[in-house]
């Protein structure tokens, strides 16, 4: 039965993250950069001064601070697949596809930033002051700008946008309890079990019951718990990846070595990697970087949504994300596994056990439990985060009256997560969230001028001295 799971989940992966895919992501990405003129370098700076409450005005709307925001965006996006995502894609596709994990992170700072900006134009605001927002909300309320003429001008156009925002709300939806439940639950049981012998089924039920208690207490309290967590984890997590590559420092030149030359050779260096071909190198370099880092998913552009700002100022905040999760988390993560020789002496071990493995051979049994902790962790504000964004999904499609009964079902998914294979889970995770791309990409590449017009107004008004400096 499993095996069958296997193969038909397979199929479904390999459908959704073919070369079509691969193209839109990375094609959309460089057109975005090319067209803001690479905003991932020109506003880096401005992003991090809007991060620390430079610009925070007290008067915009919306339910959380930049910070909140960029933690509960971050603790969705740093989290599992930076510790199991990259053993998968080294494990899968060689050295190499670090190579296309830092392509698809680079261009994903401005995928990142386009999405995140259309979000907060076309959120919408009750009267109880709660926010929703996300593609489908981008989707769905875009064809009422007058400014886009060629929405409201067609009806077509506008059949259209609402067909991919009902379809975006119902793959958010599924997502959720994928990517954002089953592949975190799966991964937080299985080095629960490792490392202290605790059954998959009991850590599943712990964790299902720990993120049910956060989820009643909707976006703030899901802000408050990230914003503390998601510093601590990063930095416990970082720290000790760090100590895995200084002890093998001597290694490392030879691994960036490997890292280059696999990427276009298509052959790993090492045993069991020999003979991966280029495509599939590519593949999963980026579909684990987009796995990581959501850009042209649209996913965390919900959480970003609730933030009290301008448009713009969040879309710059958002562009710091893949830059934090996979150009910097990412690469230490890949160094860690490489310089250690974990990647090629391993007996089988796959996702979160490889990174375990690294860790043990510099710091021992200290190393399993860095990891055994930070990946807790990790899984809960993934967990939570993305209960979050199933929410809007559940509050486009069904209304709030509907969210309640939608946490119960995320709740009994986090368990069934934790009981399953990886591989099953992996597959459903990995096919489900690709179809998030599709309507979210279509929003970005057809609203790209609505995006440009706000960058425009926001440089004009920077340098004019209209936008004021708060702190």
């Amino acid at each position: 039965m499993t095996e069958q799971l296997e193969m038909i989940t397979g199929q479904f992966v390999g459908m959704v993250w073919g070369l079509p895919l691969i193209v839109l992501l990375v094609g959309a990405g460089l057109l975005f950069t090319l067209y803001f003129g690479f905003p991932q370098l020109s506003l880096f700076k401005h992003a991090i001064d809007i991060v620390r409450g430079k610009y925070d005005d007290p008067n915009n709307p919306g339910e959380i601070s930049h910070f909140q925001a960029l933690t509960t965006a971050l603790s969705a996006t740093v989290g599992l697949g930076n510790i199991a995502g990259v053993a998968v894609a080294v494990a899968a596709g060689g050295p190499g596809a670090v190579f296309w994990m830092w392509v698809a992170g680079f261009i994903g700072m401005t995928t990142k930033f386009t999405e995140v900006t259309l979000s907060l134009k076309y959120r919408e605001v009750t009267p109880e002051g709660h926010t929703h927002g996300g593609p489908m909300f981008v989707l769905k309320n875009a064809i009422k700008d007058k400014a886009n003429t060629f929405l409201t001008n067609s009806g077509g156009m506008q059949k259209l946008f609402m067909g991919l925002a009902w379809f975006y709300a119902l793959f958010v939806i599924l997502s959720s309890f994928g990517a954002g439940n089953m592949f975190q639950s799966n991964q937080m049981a299985s080095i629960l079990n490792t490392s202290t012998g605790v059954p998959e089924w009991v850590a599943g039920l712990v964790l299902a019951i720990l993120a049910f208690i956060v989820l009643v207490g909707g976006i703030k309290r899901i802000a408050n718990v990230t914003e503390k967590l998601v510093p601590a984890m990063v930095v416990l997590y970082v720290g000790g990846a760090l100590v895995v590559v200084f002890s093998n420092l001597a290694d490392v030149p030879d691994m960036f070595s490997l890292i280059f030359s696999g990427a276009f050779t298509g052959t790993a260096a090492k045993g069991a990697f020999a003979g991966v071909v280029v495509k599939e190198v590519i593949i999963q370099g980026i579909r684990r970087a987009t796995f990581s880092s959501e850009a042209g998913m649209g996913s965390a552009a919900m959480a970003h949504s609730a933030a009290k700002s301008s448009p713009i100022e969040e879309g710059v905040v958002a562009l710091l994300e893949p830059f934090i999760d996979t150009i910097v988390v990412c690469t230490i993560t890949a160094l860690a596994i490489l310089s250690s020789g974990a990647w090629h002496m391993n007996n089988g071990e796959s996702g979160v056990d490889l990174t375990a493995l690294a860790f043990s051979s510099a710091m021992g049994p200290v190393g399993t439990w860095i990891v055994t902790i930070t990946v807790t962790m990790f899984a809960f504000s993934t967990l939570i985060s993305w209960s979050y964004y199933g929410e809007q999904g559940v509050t486009y499609l069904f209304g709030e009256k509907a969210i309640k009964a939608y946490r119960v079902i995320f709740v009994i998914f986090v368990f069934i997560g934790s009981i399953l294979q990886l591989k099953v889970v992996l597959n459903i995770s990995d096919g489900v969230y690709g179809l998030l791309a599709i309507p979210n990409m279509v929003a970005c590449l057809l609203l790209m001028p609505v995006v440009k017009r706000l960058l425009s107004e926001h440089k004009a008004k920077l340098k004019s001295g209209e936008i004021k400096a708060f702190k």
